[in-house]
């Protein structure tokens, strides 16, 4: 049996091989070698979580792809080479979308179900299926005006800088990054601002379910959710998203419809509202976006793009399976095998990537995928996340981390790249100070407006 540890490198914690064995800790019955593919590494906990690209840098031993383990007895090869993630990527002959047959091999409570687990959506349908339901979403986002956007956006930052402009401190993750995104998809798909906490809670319920009862609770609350904006919109159309996809010229079912909007709202909002917290973590934990020698400050669109090369807010993810049996760069993977793209992994195959090879267009990043599955709506997801970072920082103008950032968490997963928290400081900013607080912002309104709760509510209280 060969080890995973080659001669000088140290394997990350949680290497499946890397347990006690002899005096050093190292397994005493393994002698140096190649990488075993039968060891496959934890790409889970807080150590992973901490330092990926430890973990990537010691997965590139293996060649393009790596033998990985996402979940308790779920494994998966991870592609973490550049070209072979574009290889993949644009490959619909070899390489399915379709999950169901791999999903018959995994527990069906498994923690990674919600994120593989078959539906009928653009992700995980191939061919004429999946063009017909992404031509929906792609030509109904056609629609957003991206002023009308922009303006969408102010009104929702304005209204959660409201919940804690006073207090001179905020948890920019729980308390901004995580909730704005949910109060523009709630706004462009037509409901009023008094369903946000609706959908807030029963989103917020879905992601942090302690338990399969917490998580049914949470999915029940979010498919009532849909059900009644769905409901609403039979009733009397509106110009917004649910009203477009129900018309748009594809026809899809009520189901469809559903499908693609439970499709955006939630796959939409984890990589937006990580976009939004890590652009934002970026920004204040460094000073050339305050003061540069030449050009004057860093810009929030610059913070976007240094996070998109280098840290991606979706790190691993494109699961693909294979029609047939296939050598793929340099590797045998099985015909229904679980494959996954790492995207920070490929970006950062060449190391960091500079803010000035950003600007130069320098290659194209993978945070958006590639290929027919790429995301379609990127200029959306910049204009949200732009503006949202420019209407924080623009009322709280001297706002600081509250910690050093090496004392900032990620939270854990396989998938995301994403703080637990990003704790901030600012000078408060109360409604008497006549024009310079986001309450005076409306010429029609001199008073401040009831602010959204910023705690959650329990799913089930929906």
């Amino acid at each position: 049996m060969t080890s995973p540890h080659p001669p000088g490198a140290t394997p990350p914690p949680g290497c499946p091989a890397h347990a006690p064995g002899g005096a050093d800790g190292r397994p005493s019955d393994q002698p140096l070698g190649r990488p075993d593919p039968y060891a496959p590494l934890k790409l889970y906990g807080p150590e992973f979580a901490a330092d990926p690209n430890r973990y990537y840098e010691y997965l590139r031993q293996y060649g393009a792809l790596a033998p990985v383990e996402i979940a308790p007895d779920v494994t998966a090869m991870l592609v973490i080479d550049y070209r072979a993630a574009l290889d993949l990527l644009n490959d619909t002959a070899t390489w399915s979308k379709d999950s169901r047959e791999w999903q018959k091999t995994v527990p069906p409570d498994s923690q990674v179900v919600p994120m593989l687990g078959y539906r009928p959506n653009a992700l995980f349908n191939d061919g004429e299926t999946h063009r017909r339901y992404r031509q929906v979403i792609s030509e109904s986002f056609e629609l957003v005006e991206p002023h009308i956007l922009r303006k969408k956006v102010r009104h929702a930052a304005d209204t959660l800088i409201q919940t804690f402009g006073a207090n001179g401190e905020v948890d920019l993750i729980g308390e901004y990054a995580r909730l704005l995104p949910l109060m523009i998809f709630n706004d462009i798909f037509g409901m009023p601002d008094s369903y946000n906490e609706r959908l807030i809670a029963a989103i917020g319920g879905l992601m942090e379910a302690a338990s399969p009862e917490a998580a049914a609770t949470a999915d029940a609350a979010f498919t009532s959710y849909i059900m009644e904006l769905i409901s609403a919109k039979t009733a009397q159309r509106g110009p917004d998203l649910t009203s477009w996809f129900m018309d748009h010229p594809n026809g899809l079912s009520v189901e469809e419809v559903s499908m693609q909007i439970v499709l955006t709202m939630a796959a939409g909002n984890e990589p937006l509202a990580n976009l939004i917290g890590n652009a934002l973590s970026r920004m204040l934990s460094d000073d050339r976006y305050y003061s540069t020698l030449a050009g004057g400050a860093l810009t929030a669109r610059d913070a976007i793009n240094e996070v998109l090369w280098n840290d991606p807010p979706m790190a691993n993810y494109s699961a693909h399976y294979p029609r047939r049996d296939v050598f793929f760069h340099g590797t045998w993977v099985r015909q229904g095998q679980l494959v996954l793209v790492s995207y920070a992994a490929a970006n950062g195959q060449f190391g960091e990537t500079t803010l000035d090879q950003t600007r130069t267009g320098g290659g194209s990043h993978l945070a958006w995928a590639s290929g027919p599955h790429a995301c379609p709506v990127q200029r959306h997801a910049l204009v949200i996340a732009t503006t949202a970072i420019e209407r924080l920082t623009a009322w709280l103008s001297d706002i600081e981390l509250a910690v050093t950032p090496d004392q900032l968490v990620w939270r854990p997963g396989t998938f995301h790249r994403a703080l637990a928290s990003l704790p901030a400081r600012f000078t408060p900013i109360t409604p008497d100070q006549a024009g310079a607080t986001p309450w005076d912002s409306s010429p029609s309104s001199s008073t401040r407006p009831e602010p959204i709760s910023t705690e959650r509510q329990p799913a089930s209280a929906n």
